[in-house]
């Protein structure tokens, strides 16, 4: 046997199924509620999101800061969730676990971060309840451009369609609070 035929295509042997991966992709285990795990997912996503609003808001924080936090809290939750897909699918054994919700908390905190400042510090209430709730529309129905995204293979299907409707969800968010 070859050496191309001894390794199949997917995770390498140690990282598939891996608990400390599967733990991220399933945001800490919100993955792993029932029913709707991707409603949790997003609502764990709203819940981590409204420290940061709130200090906005108040100015704890410049209301400057408030849209490159997100910018760079949804980097991280999408590298995380690259990385972290491949072992869950490994676990779960099927191409898009619905317990992998760490696409919902990147592209919740996307549809934040897609909003104007402005919004998201006077009204950070109603900013991540429309960016939250229009954001579980999208997810849920997967209009265009969400379901081709979702096609892709691997972790860039799980991750993609989840930013895309987070960048619709923002943009509808900013329209029904302007």
């Amino acid at each position: 046997m070859s050496t191309a035929e001894s390794s199949p295509p997917g995770p390498q042997p140690a990282l598939a199924g891996n608990p400390w991966l599967v733990l991220i992709a399933t945001a800490g285990g919100l993955g792993r509620l029932r029913p709707a795990p991707g409603t949790w997912g997003t609502l764990g996503a709203g819940l981590l999101a409204w420290p940061w609003l709130l200090a906005g808001h108040l100015g704890a924080v410049p209301a400057s800061a408030i849209v490159p936090g997100l910018l760079i809290a949804t980097l991280l939750a999408t590298i995380a969730g690259w990385l972290s897909c491949a072992a869950a699918c490994a676990r779960f054994r099927c191409a898009d676990p619905s317990a992998v919700v760490i696409d919902e908390v990147a592209g919740t905190w996307l549809a934040l971060a897609v909003m104007p400042v402005g919004l998201l510090a006077t009204l950070p209430g109603w900013s991540l309840f429309w960016a939250m709730a229009l954001f579980r529309v999208f997810d849920i129905a997967k209009p265009p451009p969400v379901a081709w995204l979702e096609r892709l293979p691997g972790a860039a299907g799980i991750m993609a369609d989840d930013l895309a409707a987070g960048v619709l969800a923002g943009m509808l968010a900013t329209a029904v609070l302007h």
